[in-house]
């Protein structure tokens, strides 16, 4: 009596693979084993076609999802490049999804606060323990420039808030620290853009800005983070008693 093979998992099916994902796959790899560098043309689609023996739309498509995904720029006319990958233009990517994600769990907006903060703290700390006079001179002209600010338009007022934020990160001297902050910055203030408002607490704002580079200056890190952690218990406390707005300044 023949035996009967009873049902496998559902790895054991034969799965067909679009001729594009494998396309995409091979162009990936190339991507990132270096023979294709950042900057590389891409080879022409008549190229592609023979190289793997597919037809032009299984080319034209695996492009267009790697032309999604930000590892190239298509542009009409011109042929594909390599983007050069880092932090930040992942995390530029990200954006619309971030917003996404504030807008459909309102939750999310006090989680990405209570990491934002814990996050300066740390990088604060890096800051007065690594910065040099020129670190310090750059963080002293942002404090003055938001100061020449007051009074005006507070879109600019925040913008310079949040380079002084991202200044700071940027004396850790990891681009991947640097390119969080940046992000968090914008999740959560280009997110209420259209709702900003002076809450008339520029004058404490612009203080404690002086006071933070001030012990970033004398390499107080104990100082700096105690300093920056009452700056953010502060702006958080008056951005989560307004009704989406924050503050001119974080």
């Amino acid at each position: 009596m023949a035996s009967q093979l009873s049902p496998g998992p559902e790895g054991d099916k034969i799965v067909r693979r679009k001729l594009s994902d494998q396309v995409l796959a091979r162009l990936r790899q190339m991507i990132r084993t270096g023979a294709l560098k950042p900057g590389d043309a891409m080879p022409s689609e008549r190229a592609l076609m023979e190289r793997f023996g597919v037809g032009r739309p299984a080319v034209r498509e695996a492009l267009q999802s790697l032309h999604n995904s930000g590892l190239i720029s298509i542009s009409h006319g011109e042929r594909s490049r390599v983007n050069e990958i880092t932090a930040g233009t992942v995390l530029d990517r990200s954006d619309e999804i971030a917003r996404l994600l504030l807008d459909a769990v309102p939750s999310n907006l006090e989680h990405l606060k209570q990491a934002r903060r814990m996050f300066e703290l740390g990088i604060v700390r890096l800051a007065a323990e690594k910065a040099t006079e020129g670190d310090v001179a750059e963080l002293r002209d942002l404090v003055a420039r938001q100061r020449a600010l007051l009074g005006t338009d507070p879109v600019p007022f925040i913008q310079t808030d949040m380079a002084f934020h991202a200044r700071i990160a940027e004396i850790a001297d990891n681009p991947i620290i640097a390119a969080v902050s940046v992000a968090m910055l914008r999740w959560l203030f280009e997110y209420h853009t259209a709702l900003l408002h002076w809450s008339g607490k520029e004058e404490i704002t612009l203080a404690e800005h002086a006071r933070i580079v001030d012990r970033i200056a004398a390499h107080d890190a104990e100082g700096a983070v105690a300093t920056m952690r009452d700056h953010l218990d502060r702006s958080l406390e008056l951005y989560a008693r307004s009704e989406g707005p924050t503050e001119a300044g974080t």
